[in-house]
């Protein structure tokens, strides 16, 4: 058999294996295994564990946890409730207010977080009841937290951007600041479209009466405290990070400590939140490491195999297709995975491809690395399998049903959309910042 030919059984028998509901980490690491023991026998084992062991002596991978364990401390302390509240107060007078506000929320979080999860949770079990109260359109709303939610992907500190680092070998720093004005962006246009939506109908998204926003402006100053701790934590941890006064395992550490601190202050710190965060946190964390040792394993043996240049003799050579026809092909392939998988398992499977041929064609890693994260949003929220349809409808209200929640999504999906092809039509818009700060 050629090299070439192994390598198509490889990753035909990898995605034979995830297609059949087998944890994704599993199957990559079976293939991997199985693949360098029958190709190399027993001392093909060194492969995959040199490979393995270069994720153990990178100490950026430290940062996973502490970020998710922030996150989680932020959630269950009841934090993200008292955001809320303000949110609710300030901009209940606006067009679509609250619903912008849920935006502004979904987003806080999920960045605070590094992970969509904790925005979605926050945003289905906090702001949709509240918004429904209010009359707000349904589907509107249920639109509205799953796209806030998946801006926390892009935006500093992004877990998917770390995992992205390790396996790309990019500074995460300047993936961090490369996802900036992208986000913005995105979040400019989704305030916008809420906007224009409930001024057009303003029965989608009714304003709150006077008598609803009854408050004293002195009641009212004292809500923005809380918002001052969560901004406090963010601007703290990425703040001395971007400026060069703390390594990314240091900013991490500090996010953490800060998050404790906070919980402790509003005196809902306990070991039973204590425990709950610890648990969480623990899990996520495991899966990623179970993927990302599995991604390495797989793609030190088919790199062996030669299947990048393969790949490379098959799209330039053979089809004659240009670079930038390459990457188009890569993100309809990112999108068409995201209908059934998730960002992680998207990232594992096709790294050991894409990552190589993007440098081969002289393209710009850390721009890759945000097209593939906002291509990670539409996976997020993309029919059938969508992880977060499938969270949103374990969390929301009884009222709202799958078939609300497919036909909620579509504009989003349609903005993060034009946001990419904005961002693969002019890179500076994700280039200019880490060029500016960090001099990359």
């Amino acid at each position: 058999m050629t090299n070439e030919l192994i390598a198509i059984l490889m990753f035909a028998s990898m995605l034979l294996l995830v297609a059949t509901g087998q944890r994704v980490f599993a199957a990559i690491g079976f293939v991997a295994s199985a693949a360098v023991l029958l190709l190399y026998g027993t001392g093909g084992v060194e492969i995959p564990f040199t490979a393995a062991f270069k994720l153990f002596n990178w100490y950026p991978m430290l940062t996973l946890p502490l970020f998710i364990y922030m996150g989680y401390v932020l959630s269950e302390s009841g934090i993200a409730e008292d955001l809320y509240r303000m949110m609710h107060v300030w901009f209940g007078k606006m067009a679509g207010g609250l619903a912008i506000g849920t935006i502004l929320l979904c987003v806080i979080i999920s960045a605070i977080n590094g992970l969509s999860v904790a925005g979605m949770a926050i945003g289905a079990t906090i702001a949709l009841p509240e918004m429904l109260r209010r009359g707000y359109d349904k589907v509107l709303i249920t639109g509205v937290v799953q796209g806030g939610s998946s801006l926390g992907i892009l935006v500093p500190p992004s877990v998917v951007m770390v995992l992205y680092g390790m396996i790309a070998r990019q500074p995460v720093s300047q993936l961090w600041l490369a996802g900036v004005f992208p986000g913005l962006i995105m979040a400019v246009m989704f305030g916008l479209y809420v906007w224009l939506r409930a001024k057009a109908n303003p029965a989608l998204a009714p304003k709150l009466t006077e008598e609803e926003l009854a408050m004293p402006l002195g009641e009212k100053l004292k809500l923005l405290r809380a918002g001052i701790i969560p901004f406090a934590i963010f601007f703290l941890m990425t703040g001395l990070f971007v400026m060069g006064y703390i390594s990314l395992v240091e900013s991490s550490a500090v996010g953490a400590t800060a998050a404790t601190l906070a919980a402790a202050l509003k005196g809902r710190l306990s070991f039973r939140m204590i425990h709950t965060t610890a648990r969480k946190t623990m899990s996520v964390s495991a899966l990623f490491l179970w993927l990302i040792l599995a991604a390495l394993a797989f793609g030190a043996v088919f790199d062996g195999l030669g299947a990048v240049r393969a790949i490379e003799n098959l799209f330039i050579t053979n089809w004659d297709l240009s670079p930038w026809q390459v990457i188009i092909m890569m993100q309809i392939s990112f999108i068409i995975m995201g209908m059934f998988l998730d960002d992680t398992a998207m990232l594992v499977i096709v790294a050991p491809l894409y990552i190589p041929l993007v440098r081969i064609l002289e393209f710009d890693l850390i721009w890759f690395g945000v097209l593939y994260t906002m291509t990670c949003q539409i996976a997020y929220i993309t029919p059938p399998f969508g992880y977060n349809l499938f969270l949103m409808r374990a969390l929301a209200p009884k009222e709202i049903t799958l078939p609300d929640i497919y036909r909620s999504i579509w504009p989003f999906v349609i903005m993060i959309g034009l946001v990419i092809a904005l961002v693969m039509a002019f890179p500076q818009i994700a280039l200019w910042l880490p060029q500016t700060v960090r001099g990359y």
